[in-house]
């Protein structure tokens, strides 16, 4: 019987290449739309991430997100280092500045400027250099991104040099540093270099990164700081989401990913259900026939289930090749970097299209159960 009803759901081959299409496609838009909307909203938060050694973030209290920063005064890295419970306190700087290549070419970098002693704060993933070479005069570290476009077409190299603030930036690393949301390269220099490189002002800490001491939770400690200082204190994660929640309620992304998203559950819905049933009506003479040889409706049911699930699962193995097949491509293309098709993704669209599927296959099973053999004879 699962012989026969392979044959029926081939029978038709434009039919059945429709339904493989309409799934396919479905499942493609789905995972395209969603797996870009996840890469571009935990960009606001690649800088949080990409610090790994400080637990706790303290910054001023009406600091939304991390790229809306107050500058602290700077003895307030001194008072978070007196709450009782922080084991170490480390001062962080994070801005824009303008970088100069030697032939002209500049642009907008995002400069992060770590603790000169401890390097808290420096990348961690490179790919040309070590962050201990920050210690030479003048060194930075440039994002691939970065490199790229100030010097393309050359291979990663250190030794290259950029101005900022007419001094000297000598590249003495290259990090494979999370894209942020506005795609500007990302450099890193030690703190006390960072304040050059921008100009003094009278207030340039921007965070104050600590890390507890241990058997106290980031949250006591925060607490802590909060109570001691005035300030505000957010985790890794509390932070990260701050900038989530910031770009959710402030811009039109929410809105025009989810009226894609929208599209691509109504045609992957409407489209295979519809044409589904549509196939099981053509085929009802077929299933009187088989009803009237003495196959029970138990047996046809899964016949129905059968056709639905290897129509289903085809349609979504293509539309999850072709997601992969895309993000695989542009995940070297800089203003894409960092955007994949994550499982969970995956996995949730596998559930809609068996939604899809298993609602499709119902609506054919009541006309099949109700249907009597004497059809099969009737002209």
């Amino acid at each position: 019987m699962n012989f026969v009803a392979w044959k029926m759901l081939v029978a038709d081959r434009a039919k059945y290449f429709s339904l493989i299409f309409a799934i396919a496609f479905a499942s493609f838009l789905l995972a395209n739309q969603i797996s870009i909307f996840i890469g571009i909203m935990t960009r606001p938060a690649s800088q949080i991430l990409d610090v790994v050694d400080a637990d706790i973030w303290v910054m001023d209290p009406q600091t939304l997100y991390s790229d809306e920063v107050y500058a602290l005064r700077d003895y307030d890295l001194y008072r978070v280092r007196s709450v009782p419970g922080v084991e170490w306190a480390v001062p962080l700087y994070k801005g824009l500045g303008r970088a100069k290549a030697p032939d002209g070419k500049f642009r907008n970098v995002i400069l992060l400027g770590v603790d000169d002693a401890t390097l808290v704060g420096a990348p961690r993933k490179m790919l040309v250099g070590s962050i201990y070479d920050l210690g030479q005069p003048d060194a930075a570290i440039i994002d691939k991104a970065g490199f790229r476009y100030f010097f393309p077409g050359e291979p990663l190299q250190v030794g290259k040099t950029l101005q900022m603030n007419e001094r000297r930036v000598l590249i003495v690393g290259i990090s494979d540093a999370s894209a942020p949301f506005q795609s500007f390269p990302v450099l890193h220099t030690r703190y006390s270099q960072a304040l050059g490189f921008v100009g003094r002002e009278r207030n340039l800490l921007s965070f104050v990164l600590a890390k507890p001491v241990a058997g106290l939770s980031t949250g006591e400690v925060g607490h802590r700081i909060e109570a001691a200082t005035g300030l505000k204190a957010r985790s890794n994660e509390e932070f990260s989401w701050d900038a989530f929640r910031f770009y959710l309620r402030n811009t039109g992304i929410p809105v025009n990913f989810g009226i894609t998203v929208m599209i691509a559950l109504i045609v992957g819905t409407v489209v295979p259900g519809q044409t589904f049933y549509i196939f099981t009506i053509e085929n009802l003479k077929q299933f009187g026939a088989l009803k009237a040889i003495g196959v029970t409706n138990r047996r046809i049911i899964a016949m129905i289930l059968l056709q639905a699930m290897v129509v289903g699962a085809t349609g979504y193995a293509l539309g999850m090749g072709m997601a992969a097949a895309f993000f695989a491509s542009f995940l070297n293309y800089l203003p894409t970097r960092g955007i994949v098709l994550p499982w969970q993704v995956m996995a949730g669209i596998a559930v809609v299209v068996l939604f899809v599927v298993g609602l499709a296959s119902l609506m054919s099973i009541r006309r099949v159960i109700v249907l009597e053999p004497a059809v099969v004879f009737r002209g």
